[in-house]
């Protein structure tokens, strides 16, 4: 039996879910919801980037998509800069008895320890009041940074520390809010970009640290931040604007939580917009970039996965990842009990239901 799903934005990420629920025929299309209104009343298939006129045209209110009674939302609007919004968007669709998947806002992937207690208790008591469930994933925070390392770690004798990487050169990567007004790319070096003002990368990937060391079964004491930018060589363009010579064009950050003072779970990021920058920065294994587990114990790992699409370089096959994760979680999210779910709730990932063969691709 098919489940009736809607769309809540069409951005990059938000097309791509779009795409699937579209071809994947375990699922049935009944509504589309857009903050754009140039995209109002465009049809879904339109808005997706794909040759097919589904008869679904995009609606520019959330009262207008829960009237059209779907049993599961995916959510992918903005959350990075406007997680109130986007926890009070979730919070409406949860009460209206709606299921949620999606990738915002990103402390629902894990929010205890991370959230506030009370925001938190609000959510539950929309997802009680519904009888629904939300799950937010993505891929880093999301499956690189819990479910692969956690496979790992499960076949581990003993462990000391697990770090997981994103390397990654954002050139192609055209999302200029994330870029320019989140993480600072063409700023001055010496300025202190959204992203990396105190508590805000604790906040961000907290999530992620306090899931793997709950999948653990130990608990961090101290979540410690730390940052530093590159300075570019000269100016260029990239595919989200301009990097003027002299402001951001490197950032390498890195989010530890501490166990008795020792870096037992560690996230670390090196985004660069051009290759050639700080090349004593870590590196991924090929191509222009990868999501990278180590694991120092018995055995140790260093694993790394790197994405790839038909359709585009790594910055797309990334979001293609995240899509997939987030709509094949939807039948197993529409069978949990109702409230806040994670990685750590749901059954293990098989990918029922995506294989179609050559013809698929």
């Amino acid at each position: 039996m098919t489940i009736r799903v809607a769309q809540v934005a069409t951005g990059n990420a938000g097309m791509l879910t779009l795409r699937q629920l579209i071809a994947d025929d375990r699922f049935e299309l009944v509504a589309v919801s857009t903050s754009s209104a140039d995209k109002v009343g465009k049809d879904a298939g339109e808005l997706a980037g794909v040759e097919v006129v589904t008869g679904i045209s995009a609606v520019g209110d959330l009262d207008a998509l829960i009237a059209a009674g779907p049993e599961c939302v995916v959510y992918c609007a903005m959350g990075d800069t406007r997680p109130v919004a986007a926890t009070n968007d979730v919070r409406r669709l949860l009460e209206a008895g709606i299921d949620v998947v999606g990738s915002a806002p990103g402390t629902l992937q894990y929010p205890w320890g991370t959230m506030p207690q009370k925001v938190i208790d609000k959510v539950e008591a929309s997802a009680q009041a519904g009888q629904a469930s939300v799950y937010i994933t993505g891929v880093d925070p999301g499956f690189a940074s819990d479910l692969v390392p956690l496979a790992l770690a499960s076949t581990c004798q003993r462990i000391e520390q697990i770090k997981c990487y994103e390397l990654a050169d954002y050139a192609t990567y055209d999302g200029t809010e994330v870029m320019f007004d989140l993480m600072g790319f063409g700023s001055p070096v010496d300025s202190t970009p959204l992203l990396f003002l105190p508590g805000v990368l604790a906040l961000a990937w907290g999530t992620a640290i306090r899931m793997m060391a709950s999948g653990l079964g130990i608990e961090v004491d101290e979540i410690v931040e730390f940052w530093e930018a590159e300075p570019a060589p000269e100016s260029y363009d990239i595919a989200a604007g301009r990097i003027e010579k002299g402001t951001i064009a490197a950032l390498h950050f890195s989010i530890s939580g501490l166990v008795d003072g020792h870096p037992a779970i560690v996230v670390e990021h090196v985004t660069r917009t051009r290759d050639d920058l700080r090349p004593d920065w870590a590196r991924p294994s090929s191509g222009g970039g990868a999501y990278r587990i180590e694991i120092t114990g018995e055995p140790s790992y260093v694993v790394d996965v790197v994405p790839s699409s038909e359709h585009g370089d790594h910055n797309h096959a990334a979001i293609v990842a995240a899509c997939g994760r987030i709509v094949n979680a939807i039948p197993d999210v529409r069978a949990a009990a109702p409230g806040i779910r994670t990685t750590l709730d749901l059954p293990l990932p098989t990918g029922r239901g995506t294989y179609v063969g050559p013809s698929g691709a």
